[in-house]
C-alpha cells in the first residue's frame, strides 16, 4: 500500500527550517483536521484551499505533490 500523501509530507518537516516546504509540513503537522489518510489529489487541494490559512501558496503544494508522486513510483 502507497503512503498517504501526509505521511510523506510529514519527512519534510523541520523545525528549524523557514524553507516553504518544511513550513508547510510544520503546520500541516499541527493541523488536527487535515486529511491524513487521503492520496486523492482533489480532496487534499480542496482542504488546503479552504481551510489551510498556514499556506501562503497553492504552489508549495503542488511542489510537494510532485514530490509525492515521484516518491511513490
Amino acid at each position: 500500500m502507497n503512503k498517504s500523501f501526509y505521511q510523506y509530507l510529514m519527512s519534510e518537516r523541520n523545525e528549524n527550517s523557514y524553507e516553504p516546504i518544511a513550513e508547510f509540513a510544520n503546520n500541516a503537522f499541527l493541523d488536527q483536521s487535515f486529511p491524513k489518510q487521503s492520496a486523492d489529489f482533489e480532496e487534499i487541494s480542496k482542504y488546503l484551499e479552504e481551510n489551510a490559512s498556514y499556506l501562503p501558496s497553492m504552489t508549495i503544494f503542488d511542489d510537494v505533490w510532485q514530490n509525492y508522486l515521484l516518491s511513490i513510483n
